[in-house]
């Protein structure tokens, strides 16, 4: 009775040493991708306020449908190497109305020894998507004018924001102007 007992404790750990390592892989999977997108949305966000100059331009930034030249993917391999898991693959997407990268990892980590037969050294492999949403529009006075002078009013989720195009350093971080979220 009592060694039916111990296997059974056992076994038990062995199952949460298992989730321990797939909960490890999926945390690594969703750090991955958010990092890859929030690399685009600070390079949005650059964009955006180097644009603010030049026309109209600032729109597509605003909307996140400016071309980018970054490095999501760099960003993606190295957020998983400080999870002790290797990226497998990186790509970018577009889901729920968002642009964004889709990743996969597989843990450096594993079981360990188990005593349950073929559990023993098991990594985890996971994957996880993550998207920028743009969060403001453009005050519709605004919008009617086409000879922006001065600030630009925006509503982001709901809260008014102000976006002086001469101030060197602007009162409004990437996050007030665009969210990253995993989704899938």
């Amino acid at each position: 009775m009592l060694a039916g007992l111990l296997f059974l404790a056992f076994a038990f750990f062995a199952f949460a040493q298992a989730a321990a390592v797939r909960n490890g892989g999926q945390t690594a999977a969703d750090a991955a991708a958010v990092s890859a997108a929030k690399d685009d949305r600070d390079l949005l966000y650059e964009g955006f306020l180097d644009s603010l100059e030049d026309g109209d331009t600032w729109r597509d930034w605003l909307d996140a449908v400016a071309p980018l030249s970054g490095d999501g993917c760099g960003e993606a391999a190295r957020f998983a190497h400080l999870n002790r898991s290797d990226l497998l693959d990186c790509e970018p997407v577009t889901r729920e109305g968002g642009t964004g990268y889709r990743v996969g990892i597989e843990t450096r980590f594993d079981t360990g020894d188990t005593f349950v037969p073929g559990a023993d050294h098991k990594t985890a492999r996971a994957d996880a998507t993550a998207v920028i949403r743009p969060r403001c529009e453009v005050e519709e006075a605004e919008e009617a004018d086409g000879d922006r002078d001065g600030e630009l009013q925006l509503t982001c989720d709901g809260e008014e924001l102000t976006v002086d195009p001469d101030d060197e350093d602007p009162d409004v971080a990437p996050s007030d102007l665009f969210s990253v979220v995993l989704v899938e």
